[in-house]
Formats: structure tokens, sequence, C-alpha cells
């Protein structure tokens, strides 16, 4: 999983090959074609989060609706920068481009995850358009800081990411919005 993770990282889905993935890993490409088939299906389980988000959510609910966002930012920012996350992370913001499996689960993950848990926990309403916002405002982030290497932002620790960008997303989580009903911006 370590390589194929390392290789998706790098290369994106489409870049990334058996066969590469087999040598980063010191085995035959023939053994994980046995165990996984298609590399589609390495990449999913390759993909699958270290970490549920469930467990997230309660921790960054914790304390004042005023700096909700700060704590967003700095728990996600501290999760990406865990080695064991950061492969993963980028394998799927590069891969989401070209591949529909990836932009599914980079949906999903924007869409459901931990976002829309927090935007419906605040219990405001366009709960779904909140998170949206939010996890684009951090799924730029993440690119800006992992894939491209923009500074200063990634030089910059999780806090003082927080810092900066935690008031955006807390407006975005629990702030006003100015959406009209039907989720328009008003």
């Amino acid at each position: 999983m370590a390589a194929a993770r390392e290789a998706f990282a790098e290369r994106g889905y489409e870049g990334a090959s058996i066969r590469d993935i087999a040598a980063r890993a010191g085995v035959d490409p023939a053994l994980v074609h046995h165990y996984f088939g298609a590399k589609q299906r390495l990449f999913l389980a390759a993909s699958e989060f270290p970490v549920d988000p469930a467990e997230l959510v309660p921790r960054m609910l914790a304390g004042p609706r005023e700096t909700m966002g700060e704590r967003v930012v700095a728990s996600i920012v501290g999760l990406w920068d865990l080695p064991a996350t950061r492969p993963l992370l980028t394998g799927i913001i590069r891969s989401a481009a070209t591949d529909p499996v990836a932009a599914e689960m980079a949906r999903r993950l924007l869409a459901e995850g931990p976002f829309l848990a927090l935007a419906r926990a605040v219990d405001l309403p366009d709960a779904e358009v909140r998170a949206s916002l939010a996890g684009t405002q951090l799924m730029g982030l993440a690119m800006a800081r992992y894939l491209i290497g923009l500074e200063p932002i990634a030089s910059m620790t999780a806090d003082e990411l927080a810092a900066a960008v935690g008031p955006t997303i807390g407006r975005y989580l629990s702030g006003d919005v100015r959406l009209t009903s039907g989720g328009e911006p008003g």
C-alpha cells in the first residue's frame, strides 16, 4: 500500500503503473494483479483514508463557534501533514483531474465528508453549500501547499494557516454566506 500511495502521489493515477508499484514494493507485478486485479482497484485500496472523519468532527466543534474555522484548518492541515496521509491526499488531488474514480472520491470527500458533518452540526440553512465552499477552499489550500509548493503557504505551520484561513472557513460553515433560498449567491 505504501508503494502504491507513493506512486499515485508522485505520478497521479494515469502516470502510475502496476509495474512501477510492484518494483517499489519489491514484488512481482503478477502478485499485485493477483491481489488487486486492475489498477483502479489498487488505487481504491490505497486511497482508503487512515482516519475516521467522524472522530475529527467533535474535536473541531468543541469550543466557541467564533474560532471553529481555525480549529478546522489546524486539524485538517495537521492531518494532511502526517506522513501516512500526505501521499493519499496528493494522490487523490493529482489523479482527480484525469481519472473519474479519483474525481468521484474527491467529490465525496468535499461533499459528504467532515465539512458536511460540520455544516449540519452548526444547524444553519444550506449545509451542503456551506460544506462545498469550505471544502473547495481547503482543496485549493492543499493543492497550493502540497502539489505546487507555493511559498510561503508551503512553509507555514498548521497554526499559521489556521490563523490566516480559519476565519474564512468559519464564515463558510457558520457565518453569513449571503445565499438566497435556492442556494445561489445573493
